[in-house]
């Protein structure tokens, strides 16, 4: 146990002093050359890139931030920071595109729509489409030079055209934020520019990225696309996993000096979907390697596996008061676990159900919990779910039932 702490600190303190050169004339995604580190580049003993490994081959990244997370099942496969507030940069382009997709479905906006490009949209800087001032673009153009290439003009006209102006849009991006649960995240503006009360965490980016691809998997194919040419000028995306493993079909990039360089990349390999997330990485080449070594990590320890069908009645428990005695309890959604491969045989399940259920019952309502456990520790707790529906029942089942709870207390 003393080795392997005393491994653990030197492979922290050796990474710390590990970073990547940066290439020559990068260029961030505020549109601002970066220089070339002036320091060497060491090369790990294990690993390519920035990042090393422990013995058990979990990543050690030189990151702020990052986190790697299992799409069907939602269970965090390794992480650092995973819940402190970070500058998203233009990684809030995810939010920008995910209310656009909204409106797109309730019909407000079409693809076909003409947007006329406004001087705010035309004078942003940074990364952007060069869109011209006073002309009208197809709606579909500036969605593509939105995700591709991670157009702040394009950003700007989008949220003009469906809400009169940026501040009205943001206030949508927030409303959002707060339905899909994440409660660490307040947006100021639609491109990720730096700002004081404009942050989130690589958790919330999580749930904003899975209710991408839950909801709008059409939408969600644009991510996979590796250029975009509009006005004769052609760019191409700045996620180069897409070039450098097949599996991978987004998801977005971001930088600017004060969040330094970040990434959300999701692979698929077989039936299994990892999601990876860098935040704060020293250069596009290190985010790029610790994102790889992060995905070769899950999909090499890890296995997913599909519990329980959504809807399939697992137990009924008892009602007090209702006009059935019984309702049939599971969990509306599929329910997928992870484990360490080979263990899933290992697994040991329980329902606990509550005691004191009253009517009227509404599907969905919480009955109680399912637990999993590996050799007695906990691997994953969730809600064990009503059903259907069950009304209150008339007065003399009630008062039976009534009479029945007591002596049963």
């Amino acid at each position: 146990m003393l080795k392997k702490l005393v491994w653990i600190v030197f492979c922290l303190s050796f990474t710390a002093g590990v970073i990547a050169a940066q290439e020559k004339g990068e260029v961030d995604d505020n549109g601002k050359p970066v220089a070339a580190s002036t320091e060497a580049t060491v090369k790990p003993t294990q690993n390519a890139g920035t990042v090393m490994a422990l013995a058990d081959g979990t990543p050690i990244v030189d990151a702020s931030s990052f986190l790697l997370v299992d799409f069907q099942s939602g269970e965090e496969l390794t992480a650092m920071n995973p819940g402190n507030r970070i500058e998203p940069a233009s990684i809030t382009k995810l939010m920008t595109a995910y209310v656009l997709y909204r409106e797109l479905a309730k019909g407000t906006i079409k693809l076909a729509d003409e947007v006329l490009i406004s001087e705010k949209a035309w004078k942003m800087e940074g990364s952007r489409m060069f869109l011209e001032l006073g002309k009208k673009v197809q709606l579909e153009k500036l969605l593509r030079g939105l995700i591709i290439q991670s157009g702040n003009d394009a950003a700007v006209a989008l949220s003009e055209h469906v809400a009169g102006n940026e501040a009205s849009f943001v206030e949508k991006m927030n409303a959002t934020a707060t339905e899909l649960g994440m409660k660490d995240t307040h947006y100021e503006n639609v491109t990720g520019w730096p700002s004081p009360n404009h942050y989130t965490t690589a958790r919330d980016i999580v749930k904003l990225t899975r209710a991408l691809i839950i909801d709008f998997p059409d939408r969600y194919k644009l991510y996979s696309e590796k250029e975009f040419t509009y006005n004769n000028i052609k760019q191409h995306n700045r996620n180069r996993l897409l070039w450098r493993d097949a599996s991978v079909d987004g998801v977005k990039t971001g930088h600017t000096e004060s969040a330094g360089y970040c990434l959300v990349g999701s692979a698929k390999r077989d039936n299994m979907r990892l999601i990876a997330l860098i935040f704060g990485a020293k250069s596009e080449n290190s985010r790029i390697e610790a994102a790889q070594q992060l995905l070769e990590y899950g999909f090499r320890t890890f296995e997913t596996h599909k519990l329980y069908k959504g809807g399939d009645a697992l137990s009924e428990v008892r009602i007090w008061g209702g006009d059935q005695k019984q309702v049939a309890a599971g969990v509306l959604d599929d329910l997928y676990v992870t484990t360490i491969k080979g263990r899933y045989d290992q697994l040991k399940g329980s329902i606990q159900m509550d005691k004191n259920v009253n009517a009227p019952i509404q599907r969905g309502d919480v009955l109680g919990k399912i637990i999993l456990a590996d050799q007695d520790k906990l691997l994953k707790e969730t809600k064990l779910q009503a059903l259907e529906d069950v009304p209150e029942g008339g007065f003399l089942r009630r008062l039976s039932d009534k009479v029945q709870h007591w002596f049963a207390d």
